[in-house]
């Protein structure tokens, strides 16, 4: 296992602590947080779990809108249906209707004969 070390922003203790004698003060909270690298992985936390969260967030908004498309749908596929159920038993009605009049004209045609 690999041993992860910060990177300081001095190369040797010699350096650090001459530049620290001189003034210490100086290193803002940006670069101090450069150097800390429990900032730099929150930081990189919050990045890739912003980013999955807006890959989620896009991903509800598109099945939300399939779910209104599949609402619609669902109802033209039912109006559709009770249109043909209607035609249907009119259809069906107006076969009844021929069948029942071919059958008197045959009896008719039979009974004059």
């Amino acid at each position: 296992m690999a041993v992860m070390r910060p990177e300081w922003p001095y190369k040797s203790d010699q350096q650090a602590t001459s530049s620290r004698s001189v003034q210490p003060e100086t290193i803002s909270r940006e670069r101090a947080s450069e150097y800390n690298p429990g900032g730099n992985l929150d930081a990189l936390i919050q990045r890739v779990a912003g980013s999955s969260m807006d890959e989620i967030d896009g991903v509800i908004r598109e099945l939300e809108s399939m779910r209104e498309i599949l609402r619609m749908e669902a109802e033209r596929v039912s109006f559709d249906l009770a249109a043909f159920v209607s035609v249907n038993q009119s259809s069906m009605s107006a076969m009844r209707i021929i069948s029942d009049s071919l059958k008197n004209l045959r009896q008719g045609s039979n009974k004059e004969r």
